[in-house]
């Protein structure tokens, strides 16, 4: 005959602690079985083999520490093929969150009856919470892995040239994210060592969803041109322009569309001031020919804005490519318009001077053509070399040179710059423009046209001349410097619509007057050997372009004086 404990087998213990539930409620109330139970885990709880049941949460908390914080950070031995080496688990990130462990058990204290039956009847084992340091973790196992495989590449779509295309991805060869760090948790819990495998790693973004990035982002963006609108100021972008500010970036696994801000920016800048005042437009030589240079509107705009404006614009179908930004805009007082029809089209005149070589030269002449070259005058306007060359300073560009004064050769800063003047003055004569100011050197310098050349002094000597034409002029100069074995040379050119057909006609020198002897022995005496002065005329002569006729003609009387010879002496010699 069985036994009530043979009979009752498994059932026997839930019917006995019904039976003592039963007696405290009958004994002590349901108060009493509340207090029992408190907020003590279930007695039949297990946290990684720790028998944490009927503690309190501080007292369970203490016996996972003691049972399992040696554990914890005793190495964890790791097979890799033929390797066998030790991760520690502090320095690889893993750790265990004892809090954590606990708070998968569910101890809130709590009247209900239901809470003290689990107290009393309740309970299961649970694994403890490993906390991960993913980048500590991938340190040490890149280390690990050193040597026994490659990390995978992801698709991508790359934008060069105004185009897209997708660059296949790679498979790599390495340890599995996910099964290793499952393995290495497991094992710093449980103490075994951990046998890990070189396996295929597919790349996180495959070929078909970039393609599908591709078809969805980068196809629309670079359908066409988009325009971003400042008020009425508009800024129109070819697909050849902002394509390398375009990319898709993996994020969480996906490919995600973004700017490059430091590429559109400018590219707005560019078409644009900027954040500053607007730019006139203006005319410039470009590879050899004349171009308008259009105007820039000045516009301050946030870039965080115009960056958002173009994702959203980027991808709209065409017709709709078109989107307004908040900024303001100044306009240019000169605008493209005004700059096409200055009719500023061909070369009117080219002249060339030449002079021997000299360093003083070469960089007074070269910094004079240097503020010179670019310059642009509306009908009407009047050009000053004075004004446009400025002072000849050091800090200005310029050194010292001879220059002529009082006759005779001396030392100045800026000597030569009249080399610019005569090739310009012979350029401005050429275009047919109105002759405002100019004068020749006192006597004459046997590399420059008879009769047709100018000299400048700062302060009180300048050469002016007037645009007369109903086009814009634009001036080129340029120098080629000398060396010692080649001569410099200056070259003008004039740029516009061409009114004139001009020539020149030179007649003989005249009135000849013989040079004198000076005896000097100041300190700045240059020894010369003297020439006669003369006189002569030159004649300018106006056709229109294409006619024979002679419309009008224009007479330059020029008097040179003789240059006298000098003989120096040592400083001092000479009597009073």
């Amino acid at each position: 005959m069985k036994t009530h404990d043979e009979r009752g087998g498994v059932g026997a213990k839930p019917a006995i602690v019904v039976a003592l539930v039963l007696a405290l409620v009958v004994v002590g109330g349901y108060a009493g079985a509340y207090a029992v139970a408190a907020d003590k885990l279930p007695r039949d709880t297990v946290v990684s083999g720790i028998d944490v049941g009927g503690k309190s949460p501080a007292d369970a908390r203490a016996a996972l520490v003691d049972g399992l914080g040696e554990r914890a950070t005793s190495p964890i031995t790791v097979s890799l093929g033929d390797r066998t080496e030790e991760i520690d688990p502090a320095a690889a990130g893993l750790t265990i969150d004892y809090d954590a462990s606990l708070a998968q058990v569910d101890a809130d204290r709590s009247l209900s009856p239901g809470r003290i039956w689990d107290y009393f009847a309740g309970g299961e084992d649970h694994d403890a919470v490993v906390a991960i340091d993913d980048a500590k973790l991938d340190a040490a196992l890149s280390d690990l892995a050193a040597g026994l495989g490659e990390d995978p590449v992801d698709a991508r779509v790359v934008f060069s040239d105004g185009d897209a295309s997708v660059e296949p991805g790679k498979p790599g060869r390495g340890l599995n994210p996910d099964e290793t760090r499952k393995a290495l948790a497991d094992a710093l819990l449980s103490g075994d060592d951990v046998d890990l495998k070189i396996t295929e790693l597919e790349p996180e973004i495959t070929d078909a969803e970039a393609q599908k990035a591709a078809d969805d982002f980068a196809k629309p963006a670079l359908s066409g041109p988009v325009q971003l609108r400042f008020g009425k100021a508009k800024v129109r972008l070819a697909p050849a322009d902002y394509a390398d500010a375009l990319s898709l970036e993996p994020e969480d696994g996906v490919l995600v569309p973004a700017v490059d801000r430091k590429v559109l920016i400018p590219l707005v800048e560019d078409a644009t001031a900027g954040d500053g005042a607007p730019v006139d437009a203006t005319v410039r030589l470009v590879n050899g020919k004349p171009k308008v240079i259009k105007a820039k509107p000045g516009i301050s705009f946030d870039p965080a804005d115009v960056t958002a404006a173009f994702l959203d614009v980027v991808t709209r179908p065409a017709g709709e490519r078109q989107v307004e930004v908040e900024g303001t805009v100044e306009q240019p007082e000169f605008t493209t318009a005004d700059a096409r029809a200055l009719g500023i089209k061909e070369r009117v005149s080219r002249q060339v001077t030449h002079y021997p070589h000299a360093d003083y030269r070469n960089t007074n002449i070269g910094r004079a053509a240097e503020l010179i070259d670019g310059t642009l005058l509306k009908p009407g306007e009047t050009f000053s070399l004075n004004d446009t060359v400025g002072e000849r300073t050091a800090e200005n560009g310029f050194t010292e040179g001879y220059i002529i004064s009082d006759g005779i050769l001396v030392k100045d800063l800026g000597g030569g710059v009249s080399q610019m003047a005569t090739t310009l003055f012979n350029g401005m004569f050429f275009a047919g423009l109105k002759d405002i100011e100019h004068k020749p050197h006192s006597f004459y310098i046997d590399r420059y046209p008879v009769g047709r050349e100018a000299t400048v002094a700062w302060g009180s000597v300048d050469l002016r001349f007037q645009n007369d034409t109903e086009y814009g002029v634009l001036i080129h100069a340029k120098v080629i410097p000398s060396d010692y074995s080649r001569q410099g040379t200056v070259v003008v050119e004039m740029y516009s619509t061409k009114v004139w057909d001009i020539e020149s006609r030179t007649s003989d020198r005249y009135a000849y007057v013989s040079p004198g002897t000076r005896t000097l022995d100041t300190a700045n005496c240059e020894p010369n050997t003297g020439f006669s002065g003369f006189q002569v005329d030159v004649t300018r002569i106006f056709k229109r372009p294409g006619s024979s006729e002679v419309e009008k003609t224009e007479k330059f009387h020029t008097s040179y004086t003789p240059s006298d010879t000098v003989i120096c002496k040592p400083p001092g010699s000479l009597p009073n």
